[in-house]
């Protein structure tokens, strides 16, 4: 079962850099050009700089943003900016944040957990990993020999027992407070009543985690402890290498939010609402939904308030249309699809991406690439630049299926989930070595 520890975490002194707004960023996944620069001059001390350092001309393998990214590290130690706490702690977060005009509250808390391959034990992924961005979190843990962005994982606990163990410990104390560049308030405790965390932790062992977001950086840092171990530079069960930075939130948790993950996809030039239909009808039951705004404001409802994952719907650019399709069989994706189970056969973008774009639509295809998105306003705007031939929304996953798909050792296919708010970088780092 998962071995879930308090941990003796790395974190700014404000009293050094003042407002922890101006030190956090997000993860490195989901920064651009554009952010890396506005984090850089949010001050001197951002943690972009450790966790996405910018490449400057001259890079070489002895200069790189790798070995600057460990060169602040290590200044920052020194300085005193950032010092690690003087007794293991639970690290309680809260994000408040909005959704479609709606208020959310997501609370979890960061822990360390026992690094276990996949498949050995009870710690599951649900989506699939690609080379490059593993590379590069390994070379960034080499150089620094942190975990500095967290890996979010969720458990199963219907009455948020664990939680509200954790948060015992915090009882009168007052969080620290930042608000990140999408508006997100994040708020942090410490919990380190020995009694809670050794309760907790007896607690968390009994549990599966399904890691949400972080793949990557849970599978390098597996790599990393693997190579630790067979250079003989592990000092025993309890070295850091063995463990990682995760944050961990109920699946119960009210204010867990999975977003769907829309496909505005190029490639099929001059395609109309017409033309879809008669390749779409021999698989799928029709519905014209209408032209322009209001027929997306149908189209997302439509995937998103039913609760059911064989809905799609779709907007033809040239036409300016929306027509709903929802699936007549499940026999068509069995015969497609065979060596995935019931539950990965039934995603809706699964159905998407397999029978409709790969299968029925793929004739008609041109140099085909895809965007994806999450909101219905950024797909009313891609449409409206005409940024895209086809937009397809899907319905968004649920708990039940990320569950069920990792349970059964599958992973879902490429951005099946988008968990929203991510998790902050600068929070608090942990030491693997």
């Amino acid at each position: 079962m998962p071995d879930v520890r308090a941990f003796r975490g790395v974190r700014y002194d404000v009293a050094q850099v003042g407002a922890m707004s101006d030190v956090i960023a997000p993860p490195y996944d989901v920064i651009d050009a554009a952010l890396q620069e506005k984090l850089y001059q949010a001050s001197p001390y951002n943690s972009i700089r450790l966790e996405l350092n910018r490449p400057e001309p001259g890079d070489s393998e002895a200069e790189s943003p790798y070995t600057r990214a460990a060169k602040f590290l290590r200044e920052w130690q020194r300085q005193g900016v950032l010092r690690a706490d003087d007794q293991p702690a639970f690290y309680v977060y809260e994000q408040t944040y909005q959704v479609e005009g709606q208020t959310h509250v997501r609370r979890g808390f960061f822990a360390r957990v026992r690094l276990e391959p996949f498949g050995e034990g009870k710690i599951f992924p649900h989506e699939q990993t690609l080379a490059g961005p593993k590379a590069d979190r390994l070379a960034l843990y080499q150089a620094t020999g942190f975990n500095l962005s967290p890996i979010f994982g969720l458990y199963p606990d219907s009455t948020n027992e664990v939680l509200r163990k954790v948060e015992e410990g915090i009882r009168d104390k007052t969080p620290l407070v930042a608000e990140d560049h999408l508006g997100v308030t994040n708020k942090l405790w410490l919990s380190t009543d020995p009694a809670v965390l050794s309760a907790v932790g007896g607690l968390m062992g009994q549990k599966p985690v399904f890691i949400a977001d972080g793949h990557h950086r849970y599978e390098t840092g597996l790599r990393f402890r693997n190579e630790k171990e067979a250079a003989g530079e592990l000092s025993g069960p309890d070295d850091p290498a063995n463990f990682c930075l995760m944050m961990l939130v109920s699946m119960s948790d009210p204010g867990l939010l999975i977003l769907p993950t829309h496909r505005l996809v190029k490639g099929f030039p001059g395609l109309t609402a017409e033309e879809l239909t008669n390749r779409l009808a021999p698989e799928f039951e029709l519905q014209d939904l209408g032209e322009g705004d209001a027929g997306l404001e149908a189209a997302a409802l439509a995937t998103s308030g039913s609760g059911e994952q064989d809905v799609l719907a779709f907007g033809t650019v040239a036409d300016g249309k929306w027509t709903l399709a929802r699936l007549r069989s499940d026999a068509v994706m069995d015969r497609l699809a065979p060596d995935h189970g019931a539950d990965w056969r039934s995603l809706g973008v699964s159905i998407l991406q397999v029978l409709v774009l790969d299968h029925l639509l793929a004739p008609l295809a041109k140099d085909r690439s895809t965007r994806y998105v999450h909101l219905a306003g950024e797909v009313r705007d891609e449409v409206a630049a005409k940024g895209c031939d086809l937009a397809c929304l899907v319905p968004p996953a649920s708990m039940e299926h990320v569950e069920a798909i990792a349970s059964a050792l599958e992973t879902m296919p490429p951005k099946s989930t988008y968990f929203f708010p991510k998790l902050l970088t600068g929070l608090v780092f942990n030491p693997i070595r």
